[in-house]
């Protein structure tokens, strides 16, 4: 029997980041992205994580097909990222994520959770697997939910 297809899909990508060198501007950039993709991701009912290590990105985005590939083009087409690439487009059941945009740099309080996921040196040589990606994306949104005192999400 064949399963049954779904208008849900996620896309993983990673990408390098065209971003100033200089730390208060680099952050304003990155607090302009997050301002920007919140917006468009709500509207267009998309939910995502994004992960910042180094110089890199790497975003989970999920939502109904045509709302993901016109958010991916966009991302594709922003000159903040370059040599964007897919590492996983796939239909899925239900939603992992609970926010429009939430995102992630390592820091004291997630070095163990990062440095567990391993990525920069896959990043590195452009070969960064979805499930890591993924699976760090999941992860970072489980311990900021659990600092918040949320323990289980109903998605």
């Amino acid at each position: 029997m064949r399963a049954k297809r779904t208008s849900l899909v996620h896309i993983i990508y990673f990408s390098r980041l065209n971003l100033s060198s200089d730390p208060a501007k680099r952050s304003e950039q990155i607090n302009e992205i997050g301002r920007t993709a919140q917006k468009k991701n709500e509207f267009a009912v998309i939910t995502s994580f994004l992960v910042i290590e180094g110089n890199f990105a790497c975003q989970v985005i999920e939502g109904e097909r045509s709302s993901v590939h016109e958010t991916f083009d966009r991302v594709s087409a922003d000159s903040r990222h370059r040599d964007v690439q897919i590492s996983e487009w796939r239909e899925i059941a239900k939603r992992e994520f609970v926010h429009s945009f939430k995102s992630a740099q390592r820091t004291v309080g997630n070095d163990t959770l990062f440095a567990k996921a391993n990525l920069l040196p896959m990043l590195q040589r452009g070969t960064p697997k979805a499930s890591a990606i993924h699976g760090l994306c999941l992860s970072l949104q489980s311990d900021a939910m659990s600092r918040q005192g949320i323990d289980h999400l109903f998605i």
